[in-house]
């Protein structure tokens, strides 16, 4: 059997609220690491609070590349993750240091391994029916539409997944075709680093829910609901964006748009982001190849430490 000389990348993946990013930069205290952001609230400017962006200090011990490098008006696809995760991660292998892509965007880290798939560029003007529609006959309606055309894809989707419905059915205007079965399509992108993932899975999701709860909490605390109201000032900004649909930043805009009071909004921004990391969590264990950690756990930072050893070589 060949030996593989292909140069190590480590994926460190995880739902939200589970302790990513501090033992993602425990682990570049010990290891030659450079750190890459996968996660789509991140890579915009202004989302600071609500996003759980790490925090400056943070940040300038342990830089993260793809972290505030798009305005929160202009969209981000994961074909956009791709195109500047794969030259970051080059240059990281030759300064001679491992890249550690962290994060939970499971849509991206696929994107950056496997390719994507052949569908269709994003239409404006079929976006607009969309929510034009959905404004008048809600999200729900258009899920159920999406169960008459295409049931394994809407089967995969929330009833008030917005975003997901919006493309799903745009695709299907624009192909004639279900985007469950254009998402098996495309050339298989090979990928030139050999992977070590770890998954972050809690065993017990209560104490997720509760690590959830507490930090909305403290995001509210923190000045998350004026964060919000400073991209709204901004005039340029709305609802449907990629950036604002981001969960939190949906809940918040509605609630100051007078939909609901502060206790609802703080009811359904945790429920919006327990959402989250369920589906999170259902991506993560079809994820056969990843040594599965549990954040809860007291041993999680040996046990990573020693995956990591095992796979770069002993620490600095």
């Amino acid at each position: 059997m060949p030996h593989d000389t292909r140069p190590l990348a480590i994926f460190l993946m995880g739902p939200t609220a589970s302790g990513k990013t501090a033992l993602a930069c425990a682990l570049a205290e010990q290891f030659a690491l450079d750190l890459v952001s996968v996660d789509s609230a991140l890579v915009y400017r202004g989302l600071d609070i609500g996003s759980a962006k790490p925090d400056p200090a943070t940040l300038a011990r342990h830089p993260h590349a793809l972290v505030d490098i798009r305005d929160a008006a202009d969209p981000y696809s994961a074909a956009d993750f791709r195109a500047d995760a794969l030259p970051v991660m080059h240059a990281i292998s030759a300064r001679g240091r491992v890249p550690l892509l962290v994060g939970g965007t499971g849509l991206y880290f696929r994107a950056l391994q496997h390719g994507l798939s052949a569908l269709p560029e994003a239409d404006p003007s079929m976006r607009a029916q969309l929510a034009a529609e959905a404004a008048e006959i809600g999200w729900p309606q258009l899920h159920a539409r999406l169960s008459g055309c295409d049931p394994v894809a809407a089967g995969r989707i929330g009833p008030n997944d917005a975003q997901r419905i919006q493309r799903a059915l745009e695709v299907i205007a624009l192909t004639g075709r279900p985007l469950s079965e254009l998402q098996g399509t495309g050339v298989r992108a090979s990928f030139p680093w050999r992977v070590l993932k770890l998954a972050l899975l809690p065993a017990d999701r209560a104490s997720l829910h509760a690590r959830i709860a507490g930090r909305f909490d403290a995001m509210l605390a923190a000045g998350f609901l004026e964060e919000v109201r400073a991209l709204r000032a901004r005039g340029d900004l709305h609802a449907d964006l990629p950036a604002i649909r981001a969960v939190g930043y949906r809940q918040a805009w509605q609630h100051l748009d007078g939909l609901f009071d502060a206790a609802e909004l703080r009811e359904r921004g945790v429920f919006a982001t327990r959402q989250l990391a369920k589906r999170q969590m259902t991506w993560l264990r079809g994820e056969l190849d990843a040594r599965v950690l549990d954040p809860e756990l007291p041993a999680l930072a040996e046990r990573a430490v020693d995956a990591v050893r095992l796979f770069v070589g002993p620490s600095r």
